[in-house]
């Protein structure tokens, strides 16, 4: 027996010897390798016993070696990657109707960023492939999911799932297996949930990507947030927002301190709004931090702390700290209790511009959160600048959209006429069969003036607070959906998606 102390030392390659069962060498550790032209029988560094024992029921004269315990973990992630290769040919063999999703043959067979020559194996094209159909798409999240009798990838694209591919089931298992070694995570645990992060390079774009594994009753499932860089985040007039809003946004971002939130559902894009402000102000000239759970953007100018509750770093005990490092502008990924509400507030009486968001269904709805959870009142009119309550709507796709009338149920309740048309979407090749193509940001913005501070005061609560606005002309969402609707902009089915009820 032999000892190879080196991986990068040597020439060598995973090798799975002919007739035998690559799953169950791999289960008691015993590799293959050849190293210098010469074949070797690799122990397992760990259970050298049970790797020898394997070896020793083999018919095979090969001569056996030791690999310090860093270059075995090396060679077995290229062994398990050579077996899954040699799987996933003999799954697709008799599967002609997957390799049009396989190959993507000019980007696969061009791409010097995910694949090298020595890494081209059909998986890791799969692999490669999902990641760029998603980048082609626009998608912003990647689900595969593992079935009874098959596996399913789907893309989260425009807010909304949408079906990519069916697998079978096998080449799911794979598939996870490869998105675990990218990932760093165990890909032997399949009981327990895990949460990785990995940065890839494709089609000449830098991306990050947050994976979180999770068994289910049928297998594991994984999904996969596809990050953007600072060089992706919009400026404010390509957010999307009507110019009366943007103009408004410029007039909020004139102060030096005080608080501005940001309030809606999941996906409404409260995050990508904030980062939006925080590139407007950041500078050489100013120290800009945020505390986020978790870090979404990877922001220019801005020193991001990802929240770690397993180690009581939470946003309170995060935003305590970070007072203590001089903070210009700081960001506060969510308000979600009174301790960490009453530290925001008292941030922004001492000195420092906030920004935070708030799980609030409407812009004046904010107040009353803050209330709930304990801060007074008057510290709220005397910090808060703004609210601004979103939502990301979908644009109906113009090469295939159809007019007709809008239905009377609709029309009651939307308090619209009876014989406008609305936009229906149907489905094509230009918007992928959805009906719609891009997203579309409204939002109800809330400043605060002395007439607002004394209404703040005089109401009870968010209903008499909300009317004594609306008798101020105040813009709100359901008033601004309803205009997309009437130039054909979006359709009711997805005002009903969006789920904004107007009092």
């Amino acid at each position: 027996m032999i000892y190879i102390p080196l991986f990068s030392e040597v020439n060598a390659f995973p090798f799975i010897p002919d007739g035998i069962d690559p799953f169950e060498t791999l289960r008691s550790g015993l590799l293959f390798a050849d190293i210098n032209d010469q074949t070797y029988a690799i122990l397992s560094s760990r259970d050298t016993a049970a790797a020898l024992s394997a070896y020793n029921t083999l018919s095979l004269n090969l001569p056996l070696a030791h690999l310090d315990e860093q270059t075995y973990e090396t060679l077995y992630l290229k062994f398990l990657e050579l077996k899954t290769d040699r799987e996933l040919v003999r799954t697709t063999s008799q599967e002609e109707p997957y390799e049009d999703e396989l190959s993507l043959i000019d980007f696969l067979k061009n791409s010097s960023d995910l694949l090298t020559s020595e890494e081209s194996a059909p998986i890791i094209k799969f692999v490669n492939s999902i990641f760029y159909q998603a980048l082609k798409r626009r998608a912003s999240d990647i689900h595969i999911e593992t079935h009874e009798k098959k596996g399913e990838v789907r893309f989260r694209i425009d807010g909304v799932l949408s079906k990519h591919i069916d697998l079978d089931k096998a080449i799911i298992s794979l598939v996870i297996s490869r998105i675990k070694v990218i990932s760093n995570l165990d890909i032997a645990e399949k009981r327990l949930p895990q949460d990785g992060r990995t940065q890839i390079k494709i089609a000449g774009k830098s991306l990050d990507v947050r994976v979180s594994v999770l068994p289910t009753y049928h297998g594991e499932r994984v999904v996969m947030r596809l990050l953007m860089h600072a060089a992706s985040i919009p400026g404010l007039e390509e957010l999307g927002f009507n110019a009366a809003t943007t103009e408004r946004f410029y007039e909020l971002l004139k102060f030096s301190h005080g608080i501005i939130l940001v309030t809606g559902p999941t996906g409404s894009g409260k995050s990508t709004t904030l980062h939006s402000f925080l590139q407007r102000l950041s500078g050489p000239d100013k120290n800009v931090m945020s505390i986020e759970d978790p870090v979404e953007y990877d922001a220019a100018h801005v020193s991001q702390i990802p929240v770690n509750s397993k180690i009581g770093l939470t946003f309170a005990e995060g935003l305590r700290s970070i007072l203590r490092q001089d903070p210009d502008i700081i960001l506060v990924g969510e308000i979600r209790d009174g301790e960490t509400a009453q530290i925001a507030i008292q941030a922004a009486m001492t000195g420092h511009l906030v920004f935070s968001t708030l799980h609030t269904n409407n812009a004046t709805s904010a107040v009353t959160r803050l209330v709930d959870m304990g801060v007074d009142k008057f510290m709220i009119t005397s910090t808060l600048l703004g609210v601004l309550a979103q939502r990301l709507v979908r644009k109906v796709c113009p090469e295939c959209r159809e007019l007709h009338t809008i239905d009377p149920i609709d029309a009651h309740d939307l308090n619209l006429p009876l014989d406008i048309l609305v936009a229906h979407s149907v489905g094509c090749s230009a918007c992928g069969g959805t009906g719609y193509r891009g997203r579309i940001a409204v939002g109800e913005l809330l400043m605060m003036d002395n007439n607002v501070q004394t209404l703040m005061k005089q109401c009870e609560n968010d209903v008499e607070l909300r009317a004594a606005m609306k008798g101020k002309g105040m813009a709100f969402l359901a008033d601004q959906l309803k205009d997309l609707l009437l130039v054909h902009e979006t359709t009711v089915d997805e005002i009903i998606r969006v789920g904004v009820k107007e009092v």
